[in-house]
C-alpha cells in the first residue's frame, strides 16, 4: 500500500501523519508531498525522516491513495492527474463537494455508498462533520424538518497564519494578520468570503453539503458562523425540528449508542462539550441536550469536535481505511 500525504507540511497534513501512525494504517510506502517550495524538507514519521517530494514526482510513483490538504486550486489543478494515473484521491478541501460526480463522505453515515469506480473522494467541511454525526441518526429516526445552526469556530481551521495572528496578539507583538480585524479578547461573524446572497461560504457549506450527506434536499437550514480565539475545535450550538416527536431520555441514548459520538451532559456536575477538552480528540461531543420548549419537536443541542481531527484528518484517513478494508483501493 503507496499513500500519498499531498500538503504535509500544513496544519492538517501534519495531522493527518499523526493519525496515520496513531491507528496504525497500513503503509508500505509513504510518500509526502508538498508545494516546490517545501521540496527536500524532512518529515519525520514513526521515527524515520522523510524528503518532502513535489506533486510531479508522486505522481509518477503512482500512490494508491493520495489524501490531499492543500487547497482548493491544489486539488483542481492536480486532483484529476493523480486519478488518471489510477490513484483514488482523498480530498479535504471544498473543490469537489459539491461536484455532483464526486461523494462527500462522512464514514460512519454513508461511506456504503463508495465504489471502486470513485477515484475523487471528497471530505466535508469541518463543521458539517461534526454536526451530521450528531443529527444522522436522529433524522434516521425523527426525521429532520429544519436546523438553525451557529458556530464559534477555531482561529486553527483558518490555518497556520491564523493561529500565529491569535498568539503574537496575545503577547502584544504586531505581526502578519490572517483577519481584517484582531481575533484575540473578539469573535468575528465572518468565516471565509461573503456569497451574494449575505451569508458567507462558511454558512452555506453546513446548509449544502449536510443536505448532500444526508441525502435529503428538502430539509431546511441556516445558519450563522463566527470566529473566537480559541485553537483547539469548533463548537456550534444547533436547534433542530423534527417531523415527529421525541422522548428526550430515549434521544439521549440513542446518541450515547452512536458511533463516533460521545454525550456530556450532566448538568448537576457541570458536564458538558468543550472545545478545551475535545482537542486532540476524534469523537463527536455532544451536550447541552434540552427540548425546544417554543415550538413542537424540537431539540437544542450543543456540539464541540477537534476541527484539525475528526472535521479534517481523521475523516480522511477513516474513508482510507474504509477503502483498503473493502478492497475499493
Amino acid at each position: 500500500m503507496k499513500i500519498a500525504v499531498v500538503g504535509a507540511t500544513g496544519l492538517v497534513g501534519n495531522v493527518m501523519l499523526k493519525v496515520l501512525e496513531e491507528r496504525n494504517f497500513p503503509i508500505d510506502e509513504l510518500l509526502v508531498v508538498a508545494s516546490e517550495r517545501s521540496v527536500g524538507k524532512k518529515i519525520k514519521f514513526k521515527d524515520k525522516d522523510y524528503d518532502v517530494i513535489s506533486l510531479s514526482t508522486a505522481i509518477e510513483k503512482r500512490p494508491d491513495i493520495a489524501l490531499f490538504s492543500a487547497g482548493g486550486a491544489t486539488s483542481i489543478e492536480w486532483a484529476p492527474k493523480f486519478a488518471e494515473v489510477g490513484t483514488t484521491v482523498i480530498d479535504n478541501s471544498s473543490a469537489w463537494r459539491m461536484d455532483h460526480s464526486k461523494k462527500l463522505i462522512v464514514p460512519e453515515i454513508n461511506a456504503n455508498i463508495l465504489t471502486k469506480a470513485d477515484k475523487i473522494i471528497a471530505n466535508p467541511n469541518c463543521s458539517t462533520i461534526q454536526m451530521v454525526m450528531a443529527l444522522a441518526p436522529l433524522h434516521k429516526k425523527y426525521r429532520l424538518k429544519r436546523i438553525v445552526v451557529s458556530t464559534y469556530q477555531s482561529v486553527s481551521g483558518t490555518g497556520i497564519k491564523a493561529v500565529e495572528q491569535m498568539e503574537n496578539e496575545m503577547l502584544g507583538i504586531k505581526g502578519d494578520m490572517a483577519y481584517p480585524y484582531p481575533i484575540h479578547k473578539n469573535a468575528i461573524p465572518h468565516c471565509d468570503v461573503f456569497e451574494n446572497n449575505g451569508y458567507t461560504k462558511e454558512e452555506m457549506k453546513l446548509v449544502r453539503e449536510t443536505q448532500k450527506i444526508l441525502n435529503n434536499r428538502a430539509i431546511a437550514i441556516t445558519a450563522t458562523a463566527v470566529r473566537i480565539p480559541t485553537a483547539g475545535g469548533h463548537s456550534e450550538s444547533v436547534n433542530v425540528e423534527f417531523e415527529e416527536d421525541f422522548n428526550l431520555n430515549e434521544l439521549k441514548q440513542l446518541l450515547s449508542n452512536t458511533e463516533g459520538v460521545t454525550v456530556q451532559d450532566n448538568l448537576d456536575i457541570n458536564v458538558y462539550p468543550m472545545p478545551l477538552f475535545a482537542n486532540g480528540k476524534d469523537d463527536v461531543f455532544v451536550g447541552r441536550i434540552r427540548r425546544d420548549e417554543s415550538q413542537p419537536n424540537s431539540l437544542n443541542l450543543w456540539i464541540v469536535s477537534d476541527n484539525l481531527r475528526k472535521g479534517a484528518a481523521t475523516n480522511t484517513v477513516q474513508i482510507a481505511e474504509y477503502l483498503v478494508k473493502h478492497g475499493l483501493a
